[in-house]
């Protein structure tokens, strides 16, 4: 199986989440690239996409949520999984969508988002699980990269 997984994350914490599952589709044996998605390929090859983002104001960051991660010290690109989505070529791969989220009672999903993002556009897309994190920079629950790990098993089995 070749996987693609196509990330962004602001403050280290999604892309943890993203290695954690390439290294549990990587013990299921995939082929396995992990890749930002501003330089993610617009056509994937790929039997599996997994897109992990942030959860930013209830849904997919956007350029005014990443201008306040970066006004928070964090760092990325301009080009997230909402653009990526908006303009890879949809394919018969299967996509996963996850993401991280702050714990609240007000969270949202940029998972949910990318999922109805991805179906619109044309992809066959599931709803992984959210990832909880401690706060805007983090840390991640104690069992999240454990929780990651074995998804990536799951998924590529």
């Amino acid at each position: 199986m070749r996987a693609l997984v196509v990330v962004e994350s602001w403050f280290g914490n999604t892309a943890q989440i993203a290695e954690a599952i390439a290294d549990g589709l990587r013990e299921a044996g995939a082929d396995v690239e992990v890749t930002p998605a501003a330089s993610a390929p617009r056509e994937p090859v790929a039997d599996l996409i997994v897109v992990a983002a942030p959860t930013h104001n209830l849904g997919l960051p956007s350029p005014a949520s990443r201008g306040k991660a970066i006004e928070g010290g964090g760092s990325g690109e301009d080009v997230g999984i909402r653009e990526w989505l908006e303009q890879a070529t949809p394919s018969a791969a299967r996509l996963t969508c996850v993401d991280t989220v702050v714990a609240s009672m007000f969270s949202g999903s940029a998972a949910k988002a990318a999922q109805k993002l991805a179906h619109r556009r044309g992809w066959h897309a599931d709803r992984g699980p959210s990832f909880l994190v401690g706060g805007t920079k983090g840390p991640l629950a104690a069992d999240a990269l454990e929780t990651a790990t074995a998804l990536g098993r799951s998924l590529g089995s």
